[in-house]
């Protein structure tokens, strides 16, 4: 039987699809539903691949939710688009209107704080305000008892004076420390929640679906702190949407369950966009410390005349010039000029020993020994810390200073002992100050292996529900996160086939030196000026970076035959404002970077985009990291043909470009035509070996691509857009 709404029903009008909001699912999705449910019975991850607009999203949902509602769990659902984030506040506020459930959005605390304070300074205060709260309720107390000590005295009764007199004497020394914790440092804002009746804002929260935006509105105007209220909130709730970071940093995922209520295993986690999570977990794993906070250390340091200074500082002023002599030494000629506001990974690996920075610093070092001096300098640091925070409470200091001795510290121990572990890598970087025009460095520990992060994550809560339109194939994801035997389903786009067309262009292999060719850049450019001038609404094109967009963006500008209107994307740009130029217009084009922000998560439906160009095969940048990246891959999976290549190049590149290509035909109504432009994509490319890259798209979507030469895309276009009547007016004339 069905629901009324029309989802399908287990017999009972609490059946497990209760939660689905929607009329009817889509194709399949049903399926995903039933295989989720038995996963989640079964105490099994689920790995899910489904072509983009084929709800994933309630998929995941309605099983998850109709779980943790029968066995007394919570869902928390976590990506890193923040697209993604506003679809789930949609998602679940739909799912709300047909099954009540207390859901909380919630974002970090930098982005919610009123008085715009440091995660230290916020810890500092609430601290101190919590003091002033529980100072101000024992006042209370005491000044009930002197009231009823007095009533005893006017009584007559035994010992009632002394002890009001002994009562008084606290009472005084309470009012004493309250004056004092005043004049120091706290928060208005959480004061208000401890001591205020915050009923009306539970109530309000509860009643929908809030945003983090919606909240700290709502809290500023009542001068409340919602970001502790939502963490007081959040016991007892049945979903959560929260960013990657929540649980992929093991120390906030620590906190995180603590404010959840909940242990590891009461928790079901799903994870979209699930195919950004291996980069993810590299950057929450990696660490790094920059020159100016060993100088900032040493400066610390200076008129410290602790016992344990002299070796602080010995360790870390080594460091120190040990970093700086390193880089200046890794500097080749004429590179020094090329740096600027951006990091610069400068090489420093050596074969069969460890690297240039270590070896300069191990070389230089003059001691007690490095082990026996950096834990001198951390207990030091740590004391440095307990007085930094005491000031700040005190009210002695404006703001709580951080311990740069502690930073160093801990990095120092860490660089030395794990720098040479499998999966770590050392790296040295320089950038420019943009005031002083100065070079500085830092050292980095990079973690290659993302598992070493998620795999006791997924170990540790009931189960994970990773999705994703690009997760293929499966068993590279189960390595390289660490999944143990998860359920594995991939559904392809179901929406009429005759509704698309994928096209491999034999274009040459635009391998970085063919870029450059004049004749090749011709034929790139026609082909470009092709698909936007037999498009009927517009065209994205994807390239393998920005500069390669503003190459034909340029080109395509000067092309007399070229009469739509070019939007380019560009770095450190925000790119919303044009998106949403670029979809007001009607046969426009938008050049970007497969690797930018445009890419994936964001919806380009029906005219908004009904041609994707992808140009070339966008690997990224072979730079020192991703070789060690491959490096680390191989050897950990030494048994498999190019293990490094395919797992850390080839599979994360074929995911963006299969992305990419998502960003069209979104809907069961919608069509659209997709073009693969060069022959790495074609059937050609079986003679090139590794670099041929069509054998890496699921089957389904091989059988899918029609090979054509670059000057038939134009009438292969236009046969498909008049077949469905999408011009306005007469077709264009080739």
């Amino acid at each position: 039987m069905a629901h009324a709404n029309g989802a399908p029903d287990d017999g009972d009008a609490d059946g497990a699809w209760r939660f689905f909001p929607y009329d009817e699912p889509y194709p399949n999705q049903e399926a995903a539903m039933s295989g989720i449910a038995d996963a989640l019975d079964d105490e099994r991850n689920v790995l899910l691949e489904g072509a983009t607009g084929t709800g994933k999203t309630i998929s995941a949902l309605v099983p998850a939710l109709s779980y943790a509602r029968e066995h007394d769990k919570t869902v928390v659902i976590t990506t890193n688009v923040h697209q993604q984030m506003r679809q789930f506040v949609e998602d679940a506020r739909a799912i709300t209107r047909e099954e009540a459930i207390r859901a909380v959005v919630f974002r970090g605390k930098s982005s919610m704080c009123h008085i715009d304070v440091g995660f230290q300074e916020c810890q500092t205060l609430r601290d101190t305000t919590r003091s002033i709260v529980e100072k101000e309720s024992d006042k209370a107390e005491l000044s009930e008892q002197t009231q009823s000590l007095l009533d005893g005295i006017r009584e007559g009764e035994s010992g009632a004076a002394d002890a009001r007199s002994a009562v008084t004497d606290e009472l005084d020394a309470i009012d004493d420390e309250l004056a004092e914790l005043k004049e120091g440092n706290y928060c208005e804002h959480y004061y208000n929640n401890l001591t205020r009746n915050t009923d009306e804002f539970f109530q309000w929260l509860f009643d929908d679906v809030r945003t983090p935006d919606e909240i700290f509105e709502y809290a500023g105007k009542q001068n409340l702190c919602g970001y502790e209220l939502l963490k007081e909130g959040m016991e007892g709730i049945d979903l959560v949407v929260c960013n990657y970071h929540h649980l992929l940093d093991p120390m906030i995922r620590e906190q995180f369950f603590r404010w959840l209520d909940r242990d590891p295993d009461d928790v079901i986690t799903v994870f979209d966009e699930a195919h950004n999570i291996e980069g993810a977990a590299r950057d929450h794993a990696s660490r790094a410390l920059t020159e100016n906070t060993l100088e900032s250390a040493m400066t610390e340091l200076e008129d410290e005349d602790d016992s344990r200074a002299e070796s602080a500082r010995n360790v870390i002023g080594t460091f120190l010039d040990a970093l700086r002599d390193s880089y200046e030494s890794a500097f080749g000629f004429g590179e020094r000029e090329q740096v600027g506001e951006n990091w610069y990974d400068l090489s420093i690996a050596s074969q069969g020993r460890r690297d240039d920075l270590t070896m300069e610093f191990l070389q230089s070092y003059e001691g007690r020994g490095i082990d026996v001096e950096v834990e001198l300098a951390l207990q030091l640091g740590k004391q440095l810390d307990e007085q930094y925070e005491d000031a700040y409470k005190n009210g002695e200091a404006t703001t709580r200073k951080e311990c740069q001795t502690l930073q160093a510290a801990n990095f120092i121990a860490d660089w030395t002992e794990l720098g040479d572990e499998l999966g770590r890598h050392p790296v040295l970087s320089v950038r420019r100050d943009g005031g002083t025009d100065e070079i500085y460095g830092r050292a980095e520990l990079y973690t290659c292996i993302p598992r070493e992060v998620t795999k006791e994550l997924f170990e540790e809560v009931h189960a994970s529900i990773l999705m994703s339109a690009t997760l293929r194939p499966f068993d590279v994801t189960e390595s390289t996160l660490g999944l143990d035997d998860p359920v594995t389903m991939a559904y392809g786009l179901e929406y009429p086939e005759e509704n698309r067309r994928t096209f491999s262009v034999s274009l040459p292999a635009l391998f970085s030196s063919e870029r450059d060719d004049p004749g090749t850049q011709e034929t790139v450019e026609e082909v470009l000026a092709d698909a936007a001038g037999f498009t009927p609404g517009n065209t994205l094109a994807f390239f393998p970076s920005y500069a390669e967009a503003e190459r034909y963006h340029e080109r395509l500008r000067a092309n007399p035959n070229v009469d739509a209107e070019l939007f380019l994307d560009e770095p450190g740009v925000r790119a919303e404002e044009m998106r949403r130029e670029f979809v007001a217009e009607d046969g426009a084009v938008l050049l970007t970077s497969l690797w930018g922000t445009l890419a994936e998560g964001v919806s380009f439906d029906g005219d908004d985009a009904r041609t994707v160009v992808v140009v070339g095969v966008p690997y990224p940048h072979l730079s020192e990291r991703l070789e060690a990246v491959q490096d680390a891959y191989d050897r950990v999976y030494r048994r498999k043909k190019d293990a490094g290549w395919r797992y850390a190049v080839e599979i994360p590149t074929i995911r963006k470009t299969r992305q990419a290509l998502g960003r069209v035909i979104r809907a069961p109504d919608d069509f659209g035509v997709r073009v693969l432009a060069d022959k790495r994509y074609t059937r050609e490319s079986t003679s090139m070996g590794k670099y041929g890259v069509r054998g890496s798209f699921p089957v389904e979507e091989r059988s899918e691509m029609v090979d054509i030469a670059p000057n038939k895309l134009k009438f292969a276009m236009l046969n498909f857009y008049t077949d469905h009547d999408a011009y306005d007016g007469d077709p264009p004339r080739p």
